[in-house]
């Protein structure tokens, strides 16, 4: 009642019973605090050891991490290269066939007739159907000049929509149109390596060069995919000679200036082979008629050619190729990191042995004061955790850190993903829970009374 001291009292909240559970949540808690308390200060009075066992599972979680991430990258970078060609479209190349490379020394002419033609790309556009566009592709390897700089050059005849087909992007200008095309015009455009080499501090766009004794107008600058020069068809159709450099030019002006023949100067002789088109792209409507489109085309071309002068590229054959060459290749590596857990973890079940056996009249002690064999249990099982967790940790650090240095020096694509260091972390727990459990089994098994009588 008002006015009455008592009422101005506070009585203290009851705690909690002895059964209830958040006392036994309490004890819990506070036994588990004693144990990591003891389990940290085993190991530190074990700096060494500890140390020599943690570095086990500190490479086996690093190799796991930075292997996958080297993988990874490296098969993503194949992967974006094999896109870069495009999934719906179908590459057809000029080999030159085998029995036609040899040449005799008494031989002082001769001409190599193969290859794609013209009446190819003709027959394939008007008898299969879901062809929507072909890019062909004619390839002449040239100096091309800039006033005194020079430059080797691959010079790629084709046509208008090239770009589009092949994903390249034009950084300046544009590319030739088709009027351009059909009037021969002396115009081109140039990658972008290429542009510095021959105009480092000024636009090229509007600017001559000169191969041989003709000029060409600059209408653009253009950039492959990824920003690279990627490796084309037509690069390894002129006998795997592939340049970082390419000029392109109407398809029709390539024809006019150089012809279908090459000639190639030896001591004494001179050897000249006809080539009508080093390349050409198929764009396939439907993505799912891809592989009947090209058994269609390779029938057609196989009527038409009495020696196997071309080949075909399938960019989506050669996706899944990669995607399942990555599958293996990430269960190689895996399995190669897990080795080294592996034998991180024998190197903790060895070490807490020896922990048991140094400790084993303290265990008795433990026994004989009340510890349960749950106690004994849980105090070198938590010890065992906190070796491949601490390693784990580090692990992970390390692991992180190395594929980002080797795409540093080496510059080799990384690519580090979000599950590998859960997974690795997750793995190394793991190791020290099971190698863990024989040395705490064999802890709290022991006979209190020979315990005590260990010396």
């Amino acid at each position: 009642m008002p006015g009455d001291p008592a009422s101005n009292l506070t009585l203290p909240a009851a705690a909690p019973a002895a059964g209830t559970p958040q006392r036994r949540l309490a004890l819990r808690l506070s036994r588990l605090k004693r144990i990591i308390r003891l389990a940290l200060k085993s190991l530190w009075l074990h700096r060494l050891r500890s140390l020599l066992t943690v570095l086990g599972i500190v490479f086996g979680v690093c190799s796991v991490i930075a292997m996958l991430a080297i993988g990874e990258g490296a098969s993503q970078d194949a992967q974006e290269q094999i896109k870069n060609l495009g999934s719906q479209n179908i590459i057809l190349r000029s080999v030159k066939p085998p029995d036609e490379q040899k040449v005799t020394s008494t031989q002082q002419e001769m001409v190599l007739e193969y290859g794609l033609t013209y009446n190819d790309i003709k027959r394939i556009k008007a008898t299969i159907p879901g062809v929507t566009i072909v890019v062909p592709g004619r390839l002449i390897r040239e100096y091309v000049w800039n006033i005194l700089r020079r430059v080797d050059t691959d010079i790629l005849g084709t046509v208008p929509w090239f770009p589009s087909l092949r994903n390249y992007r034009i950084l300046q200008g544009r590319f030739f149109s088709e009027l351009e095309m059909d009037a021969g015009a002396n115009v081109c455009v140039l990658e972008r390596s290429m542009a510095v080499a021959l105009f480092p501090m000024e636009s090229p766009v509007g600017r001559d060069v000169r191969v041989g004794s003709s000029y060409f107008r600059v209408i653009g600058v253009i950039e492959p995919p990824g920003g690279k020069a990627a490796k084309s068809p037509a690069e390894e159709a002129a006998e795997k000679t592939a340049t970082p450099n390419r000029m392109y030019i109407p398809l029709t002006t390539a024809r006019m200036r150089y012809g279908d023949t090459i000639l190639r100067r030896r001591t004494g002789s001179f050897e000249a082979q006809k080539v009508e088109l080093h390349e050409a792209t198929v764009k396939v409507h439907d993505p799912a008629e891809v592989m009947n489109v090209s058994r269609s085309v390779s029938d057609l071309l196989s009527r038409h050619h009495k020696k196997q002068d071309y080949e075909l590229v399938i960019p989506l054959e050669l996706l899944k190729r990669a995607q399942r060459t990555k599958h293996i290749f990430n269960i190689v590596l895996g399995s190669i990191a897990a080795i080294s857990l592996l034998v991180g973890g024998i190197g903790i079940m060895n070490i807490m042995l020896a922990t048991v056996t140094e400790r084993t009249r303290e265990i008795g002690i433990r026994r004989a004061l009340g510890a349960k064999r749950r106690d004994i249990i849980a105090q070198f099982l938590v010890e065992s955790v906190m070796l491949s967790g601490i390693g784990g940790l580090l692990g992970v650090l390390l692991g992180v850190a190395i594929p980002h240095t080797v795409t540093f020096f080496a510059a080799m694509p990384t690519v580090v993903t979000l599950w590998s260091p859960v997974l690795a972390f997750g793995i190394s727990g793991l190791v020290g829970v099971l190698f863990g459990l024989y040395p705490a089994f064999r802890a709290a098994t022991m006979d209190p009374v020979e315990a005590l009588r260990h010396e």
